[in-house]
C-alpha cells in the first residue's frame, strides 16, 4: 500500500508542478484548487506514514500513531470540504448565484476538525491490516458523506445552467470518489483513501484546470474581442450610415426601417462575444444582416441563403461564417465592381456522414495567379501559423484554427474554384458537437 501513496504523491506533485508554473489568471477558482494540490499532497504523505504505523502498534510509540493518524484524517476532511468549495465557487462563476450554503460548510469543517483532534482513536486489528474506529473514524465518514451530497447538490441543483463539459467532469468526479468511498466504508483496510482523491483531483485538473484548455479559452476570448472591436470601425459605419441617410431620402421610412433592422440584428449578434458556440440559424442570421447592408450599398449585387432546416439549431464555432462572407464582397466582388451573386448554403455532408457542409460561393472575379496555393497551404498548415490579432479581420486563417480547436482536425474550412467564375468556400462542421 505504501508504494501506492508513494505513486500517487507522486502523480500529484508533478501536476502541482505544472498547475503552479502555469501563467494564468489569479482567480478564487484557482487560488481554492492550489490550495487543494498542496492539502492533497500532504495527505498523501501522511497517508503513507499511517499505513506503516498503523500496522506496526507495538513497535510505533501510540502518542507518535495518533498523532499521524489525526493529521492524515484531518486533511482528508479538509480536502473534501476543498472539493465542495471548488464546485461551489465554478458554480457560482457560471451561473451568478451566490453559495447559500458556504457558512454551513465552514460551521461543519471547524466542528468535525476538532472531533479529529480531540475525539479517541481506537484501532482494530485484523489478519488482513489495522484501521481506525469508533467516533473518531466515523466523523470522517460523515465529513466526506456531507460535503458529497454538498457537492452533488449545488450541482444538479444547477444542472440547467452549467456549462456541459464543466457538469459532465464535475459528475464523473464526485462519481468516483462516491464509489471509493463505499468501498473504503465497507473493506476499512484497503486504505484506498488516496487513491478517490487523487482521481477526483486528477478529474478536476484535466478537464478543468489544464493550462492549454484554459490557454485556449483566452485566445477564444481574444477572437471574440478582436472581431467585435473590427466590426465596429469607422468605414464600415460611416458607409452604412450614409446608406440610411440615401435611402430616407430617396424612398420612404419602410426601407428606412428594414435597413436599420438589419444594421441592429447585425450588432445585436455580434456582441454574443462570450459564447464558443452558437447555433447556426444565429450564425446565418448574423452573415444575412450583413449581406442585406451590403446589399443595399451596391444594388448590384444579389444575395441568396439556403439552409437545411433540420440543422438550424445545430451548434457551431462563433463568428466564424460572417468573415467568410466578407471576404466574397472585399475581394471577389470587389475586383468586378461590386456586381454578382453571393450564397450561402448549408445541408448534409453526402460525403462525410455526421458532418454538415456551409458553403459560401461568389460570381466575383477568382483567385489572382498563384494565391489560391498559397491559402490552401496555410489553410493545410494552419497550426504552424499564429493568430493574426493585429489587422483590421480575424481573417480566414483564425477562423481555420477556431474551428479545428472546437471541432476536431477533420473539420474545417477549404476554398476551390468554380468552373463559372468566382469561389466557393465550404466550411465542414461534425453535426454532434465534440468537447475536446
Amino acid at each position: 500500500m505504501i508504494k501506492m501513496e508513494i505513486a500517487l504523491f507522486l502523480v500529484i506533485s508533478f501536476l502541482a508542478g505544472m498547475y503552479f508554473s502555469a501563467e494564468r489568471k489569479k482567480t478564487e477558482l484557482h487560488r481554492v484548487f492550489g490550495i487543494l494540490l498542496v492539502a492533497v499532497m500532504v495527505n498523501l504523505v501522511f497517508d503513507g506514514i499511517t499505513v506503516y504505523t498503523v500496522n506496526r502498534l507495538d513497535e510505533v510509540p501510540l502518542v507518535l500513531n495518533n498523532l499521524v493518524h489525526r493529521v492524515f484524517i484531518s486533511s482528508l476532511v479538509f480536502i473534501t470540504f476543498l472539493f465542495y468549495q471548488y464546485i461551489a465557487v465554478l458554480v457560482e462563476e457560471e451561473t451568478g448565484k451566490r453559495r447559500f450554503m458556504d457558512l454551513t460548510a465552514r460551521i461543519f469543517l471547524a466542528a468535525a476538525l476538532l472531533g479529529t483532534v480531540f475525539l479517541p482513536v481506537v484501532y482494530i486489528e485484523t489478519p488482513e491490516g489495522n484501521y481506525s474506529m469508533g467516533l473518531f473514524a466515523r466523523v470522517c465518514y460523515v465529513a466526506v458523506s456531507f460535503y458529497l451530497i454538498l457537492c452533488g447538490g449545488v450541482l444538479f441543483g444547477n444542472w440547467k445552467n452549467l456549462n456541459r463539459k464543466k457538469k459532465t467532469a464535475i459528475a464523473a468526479a464526485l462519481f468516483i470518489e462516491f464509489i471509493v468511498a463505499v468501498l473504503q466504508g465497507l473493506h476499512p483496510t484497503w486504505l484506498i483513501s488516496g487513491m478517490g482523491i487523487t482521481l477526483m483531483t486528477l478529474a478536476f485538473y484535466l478537464t478543468l484546470e489544464n493550462p492549454d484548455i484554459l490557454r485556449a479559452e483566452i485566445v477564444e476570448q481574444k477572437m471574440g474581442m478582436r472581431y467585435l472591436k473590427s466590426q465596429v470601425n469607422p468605414h464600415f459605419l460611416y458607409n452604412t450610415i450614409g446608406t440610411i441617410k440615401i435611402k430616407a431620402q430617396l424612398n420612404g421610412d419602410d426601407e428606412v426601417a428594414q435597413l436599420l433592422r438589419h444594421l441592429t440584428d447585425f450588432f445585436r449578434l455580434s456582441v454574443k462575444i462570450d459564447r464558443q458556440m452558437v447555433t447556426l440559424d444565429d450564425e446565418v442570421e448574423l452573415a444575412s444582416a450583413y449581406m442585406e447592408l451590403m446589399a443595399a450599398r451596391y444594388p448590384s449585387i444579389r444575395c441568396d441563403i439556403d439552409v437545411n432546416p433540420d440543422l438550424g439549431m445545430t451548434e457551431v464555432p462563433n463568428f466564424i461564417l460572417q468573415p467568410v462572407v466578407e471576404n466574397s464582397f472585399m475581394h471577389g466582388l470587389k475586383n468586378v465592381g461590386y456586381a454578382g451573386e453571393v450564397v450561402i448554403t448549408a445541408d448534409y455532408s453526402v460525403r462525410n456522414p455526421g458532418f454538415m457542409e456551409i458553403s459560401v460561393r461568389d460570381t466575383g472575379a477568382g483567385f489572382a495567379e498563384g494565391k489560391k496555393q498559397i491559402i490552401d497551404e496555410m489553410l493545410e498548415n494552419y497550426a504552424e501559423h499564429d493568430f493574426d490579432l493585429s489587422g483590421n479581420s480575424i481573417g480566414i486563417l483564425n477562423v481555420q484554427k477556431r474551428i479545428k480547436l472546437l471541432c476536431g482536425k477533420k473539420a474545417g474550412l477549404s476554398y476551390r474554384e468554380n468552373e463559372d467564375g468566382g469561389v466557393t468556400a465550404t466550411i465542414l462542421l461534425p453535426i454532434e458537437r465534440k468537447e475536446l
